[in-house]
């Protein structure tokens, strides 16, 4: 298997005006776009977290995407990532909005 091709598992926490502005479905979408499963919900604190897992390149690529794009009105100050690791299988079969 190709290193771009690894499956790993990534959690992510996004800050700025991420509320109220549709980040969580346009995340779903493009997640979903990329062939990634995860999910993503609102914090009490005014963030996007979540946890995105597929091949290593297009976990990569929704990362960018998360730090710099997100939904259009929305306005991101910074995007944290942690406990990235390789992992054998999926653990999700689809990208949800976790309420």
């Amino acid at each position: 298997m190709a290193e771009g091709d690894t499956l790993v598992s990534v959690d992510y926490e996004v800050f700025g005006k991420v509320q109220g502005v549709f980040f969580r479905k346009y995340t779903q979408a493009e997640g979903k776009r990329l062939g990634l499963v995860g999910w993503v919900q609102n914090t009490d604190h005014g963030t996007v977290q979540g946890q995105l897992q597929g091949p290593r390149s297009k976990v990569h690529r929704m990362q960018e995407w998360l730090e710099t794009k997100g939904s259009p009105k929305s306005h991101i100050e910074r995007a944290n990532f942690k406990n990235e690791k390789a992992i054998l299988k999926l653990d999700y079969s689809d990208f949800q909005i976790v309420k």
